[in-house]
């Protein structure tokens, strides 16, 4: 269905899993677990697996806030890419990557949801990508002290209203963990 054309395969994106972004996140063992299984799949589909990387003021590059997470772990094939907006595709080479590798359908993971997250599943569909949330594999920071809603509505929020976006000759879905498939 995406409008990139040649494009049959599907990568999946873990967003941020860095030990200064998932400290305090809401659901973060479950999100976590949840993000290994599906490393552990694409690897064995043979589906690209794309690590995104902040670096920002709470994230300096070479800190330990800016490292992986150890729970997740890449491979030394697996693509890494570096950014500094919210949105995965800005200023990187993220779409070069997944042009490469024959990518029209992204699977989005991590964190936060109102935030990279969120940037990045519009970014990925407004390019022409098939976007896949997976809804119990990503998370939010309780801001709810600055007037944001608690995590689980902002979770729950964001998954009900991707589910009902449509762009021309792209599909936005939402899927459980246990449902994700990385074949087209």
């Amino acid at each position: 269905m995406t409008t990139l054309s040649a494009r049959p395969n599907t990568a999946l994106l873990v967003i941020d899993m860095q030990n200064g972004v998932v400290a305090g996140l809401h659901r973060r063992a479950e999100v976590v677990a949840n993000i290994g299984a599906l490393v552990e799949s694409a690897r064995g589909a043979g589906a690209p697996v794309v690590w995104i990387q902040d670096s920002g003021a709470d994230t300096p590059r070479g800190s330990r806030a800016w490292e992986y997470i150890p729970e997740l772990v890449r491979e030394e094939s697996e693509t890494l890419v570096h950014k500094t907006y919210q949105d995965s595709f800005e200023d990187t080479d993220l779409e070069e990557a997944l042009a490469a590798a024959g990518v029209g359908r992204v699977v989005v993971t991590g964190a936060h949801t109102d935030a990279c997250v969120r940037s990045t599943i519009h970014g990925a569909l407004v390019r022409g990508y098939d976007v896949t949330l997976v809804e119990d594999a990503h998370a939010a920071a309780d801001l709810s002290s600055w007037g944001a809603p608690p995590p689980a509505q902002v979770i729950a929020h964001t998954n009900l209203y991707w589910r009902s976006q449509r762009a021309p000759g792209r599909v936005a879905e939402v899927t459980a963990t246990k449902d994700v498939t990385f074949d087209r």
